[in-house]
């Protein structure tokens, strides 16, 4: 189960993935960067959401 630790870092990765693409989609005519940057921010925030939740788990785990 040590690979749970490492999970939320797959979100940034993911997070930095959508705000480059809404990065090369800023300039361009047709094309709206608004789902990317939509999608970008919700990995961001489950980063920390799930960060925040393992280290609730592991506090709870030591305790018992």
């Amino acid at each position: 189960m040590q690979y749970i630790k490492y999970t939320p870092f797959l979100y940034l990765i993911l997070a930095a993935a959508f705000f480059y693409d809404a990065f090369t989609k800023w300039n361009l005519p047709n094309e709206t960067p608004k789902i990317s940057l939509l999608i970008g921010g919700l990995a961001v925030f489950m980063f920390f959401f799930r960060r925040r939740f393992a280290k609730k788990m592991e506090d709870r785990n030591k305790k018992s």
